[in-house]
């Protein structure tokens, strides 16, 4: 079955909700949908693992009534393996977030395993949020997973307009200071990286109303002067160390939204654009949520 949108390289590396993916699509051929075989040969040398020391590797997607074994999470967990289906954006796009942040899709499959098999013992609390009978971590990890935006943050007033949704002193006022892009920019204090695969697919044809969900990470200033492959490697270290600890992304008040269109450079952009309250809407983070990054 051939894709809904076509193969088209280059169309990627001039989009900067991509950038994070850059070097991993650049690695691809031009011609032609991505093969399974393409997305493995992605891997070599790079010696990425799950978290039972599995070498990752993209499989084909399993049919039928799976044993709890051969499905996608508990799989990924005990034999490395990546249920991919082929011509397919999303499992794409989940391949490439996998080779670009690999210690933080392995912190994720191991939260999931964790809570399938009982080992995580809240983790079937009910999210507050959503009020999934799926459990409050499944729920928020899954939230990050697809939907998730690393907020790299070395400014405690940035981090403060985000958690306000205060969205045009921020994307407008302080822009200089906002970074959309991975790349050097030493003026930077704030950074926004895509994580989610989910959110990537919704990228190849961006709209008016799409928004991601923020995790802020704290990062020194000198941060946003590194190469954009240091900056990645840091965040992907940082969001692992972040999901290990069992406190961390229990419920999806942890996350915050980002209306996406609204960061510099990732639209066309003037002061009135920022007026639209349908999109960039007000209001405040209720005081029972603590946001990531924030002190406990």
């Amino acid at each position: 079955m051939k894709p809904d949108v076509a193969w088209d390289k280059q169309a990627l590396l001039d989009a900067p909700l991509f950038a994070p993916l850059f070097d991993a699509i650049a690695a691809l051929g031009a011609d032609g949908f991505p093969t399974l075989e393409a997305l493995n040969a992605l891997l070599d040398g790079h010696g990425i693992a799950v978290e039972q020391g599995h070498v990752l590797h993209f499989v084909e997607q399993g049919v039928g009534r799976l044993a709890f074994e051969a499905q996608y999470e508990p799989r990924c967990y005990l034999t490395g393996g990546v249920q991919t289906r082929r011509d397919n954006w999303h499992d794409l796009l989940n391949a490439l977030v996998w080779r670009v942040f690999p210690k933080s899709k392995a912190a994720i499959n191991v939260r999931h395993y964790r809570a399938l098999t009982g080992a995580d013992a809240a983790a079937n609390t009910v999210n507050v949020g959503g009020g999934s009978q799926r459990g409050a971590v499944r729920d928020t990890n899954t939230l990050l997973d697809e939907s998730g935006v690393i907020v790299a943050c070395a400014d405690v007033e940035l981090a403060g307009l985000l958690r306000d949704f205060r969205w045009k002193e921020l994307f407008w006022q302080r822009r200089e200071q906002v970074q959309g892009s991975a790349s050097e920019n030493p003026t930077a204090r704030m950074g926004f990286y895509l994580f989610g695969h989910g959110l990537y697919e919704k990228a190849l044809n961006p709209y008016i109303g799409m928004t991601g969900q923020g995790l802020l990470l704290p990062v020194a200033p000198e941060f946003f002067g590194w190469q954009r492959a240091r900056q990645l490697a840091h965040l992907d270290g940082l969001l692992a160390d972040y999901l290990a600890n069992p406190d961390h992304c229990r419920s999806t008040r942890e996350l915050s939204p980002v209306p996406l269109l609204g960061v510099p450079g990732w639209a066309v952009q003037d002061a009135d654009f920022y007026d639209n309250t349908a999109y960039f809407r007000p209001g405040r983070r209720s005081a029972g949520g603590r946001s990531p990054g924030q002190a406990a």
